[in-house]
């Protein structure tokens, strides 16, 4: 595997955002409680400043936690996100004047030209369900409800004056917190404020159920045996295998040391038995289109089609040509009447493990020596190649 592409491929763009948005919440909360804060910067910026950064640094940090899900899904608004953060990271950093914040800055500068360069990974636009815009639309809207709504009512209410005292009691009622430091004082204030109850705290069920839907799916995907968006994202210099058969365990076995792929296979109880083996499958007909490209055939380093039906690696092929000129597709024929067949399908090279089996059985029968010698050298060059690697 290429490692130089590993470094600057998609892992670094999901890596090292995380790393930042880790130690832009740790030193926000260190500089948050520090009682003396020294640095670079420790004698021009003032320490409330210096605070004030730690305070929106921790906030920054969280807000690239949460960008980091969306590149997992390569959303570009995500992409666009994370750019912007990294630069103000670094930035907090400095004002931070901070020991313990130099690492902060440093990994945000050097973050940054991996998200620029791996730009057109990140192409997808955000695609969110009804219920989780009905969701968004019902928790945005009991927010402004509630806050405009006491903002009006603030003569009637104890301890508030301004909007944003209106917009924090009805966030601390809304989710429940209700700490009691903003109550109101009249019968119409009482009855608004229970409908904010009700309203707000369906909202947020609302919201918390579109959040839960998503993870559950998760489970359910790994329990059938399927890889979920967000892991096949990952994939990039990988390897499709097309079906699964007798002919497909023993190359699963040499991937599985050598180089990250992908099982598509439709029968549901193989996926789960690979998955419960810690193989990235996903259940679909490897014939398809929307598999393939799901499990990243435009960046797979070769595809390998090896089942013991002739007929179905012929269809898988012949869409994974389609699909991707470029890629290297091997075959294993089952019968040799199909060898040609697969050629003529799409496939850049054809083995018939019975004819090449069949051969060096018959040629040690017959008095050939060193038939054992020729597989063992086979062998031998597959593990020297895998040591240069």
């Amino acid at each position: 595997m290429d490692r130089p592409r590993d470094w600057l491929g998609a892992r670094a763009t999901i890596v090292l955002p995380m790393l930042v948005a880790v130690l832009s919440f740790v030193t926000g909360v260190v500089n948050i409680s520090a009682v003396t804060i020294g640095g670079p910067l420790g004698e021009v910026v003032p320490p409330s400043i210096q605070r004030t950064a730690g305070f929106t640094g921790a906030l920054t940090g969280f807000t690239l936690l949460v960008s980091v899900v969306g590149l997992r899904r390569r959303l570009r608004v995500a992409w666009y996100v994370t750019v912007v953060l990294l630069p103000v990271s670094a930035v907090q950093g400095l004002v931070q004047s901070s020991a313990a914040s130099l690492p902060l800055v440093v990994l945000s500068l050097v973050s940054l030209p991996t998200m620029l360069l791996n730009r057109r990974r990140f192409s997808r636009s955000v695609d969110l369900s009804t219920a989780q815009l009905a969701a968004g639309a019902a928790l945005l809207g009991s927010l402004m409800y509630g806050t405009a709504g006491s903002y009006a009512l603030r003569d009637e209410f104890a301890n508030l004056s301004t909007a944003t005292d209106a917009f924090y009691y009805t966030l601390v009622t809304a989710s429940t917190v209700g700490y009691g430091d903003v109550t109101p004082t009249t019968q119409q204030a009482k009855l608004f404020g229970m409908s904010v109850v009700v309203l707000g705290t369906a909202s947020f069920a609302i919201a918390l159920g579109s959040l839960l839907g998503p993870a559950i799916e998760k489970r359910l995907s790994e329990a059938l045996g399927n890889m979920t968006d967000a892991q096949l994202d990952l994939l990039e210099n990988h390897v499709l295998v097309l079906g699964h058969g007798d002919l497909t365990e023993p190359i699963i076995e040499e991937l599985t040391e050598q180089i990250d792929f992908v099982v598509i296979t439709p029968d549901t109880e193989t996926a789960t038995r690979l998955q419960q083996r810690d193989i990235a499958v996903l259940t679909a007909d490897p014939s398809d289109e929307e598999p393939m490209q799901r499990a990243g055939i435009e960046e797979a380093a070769a595809v390998v089609a090896a089942t013991n039906d002739d007929a179905q690696d012929a269809l898988a092929i012949l869409t994974a040509q389609t699909l991707n000129p470029a890629v290297n597709i091997v075959a294993a024929a089952t019968d040799r009447e199909n060898i040609e067949k697969l050629r003529r399908a799409g496939a850049d090279t054809v083995i018939s493990p019975a004819v090449l089996g069949g051969h060096l059985i018959v040629q040690s029968a017959l008095g050939r020596q060193g038939m054992e010698n020729v597989a063992d050298h086979l062998l031998d060059v597959n593990d020297e190649d895998d040591a240069e690697i």
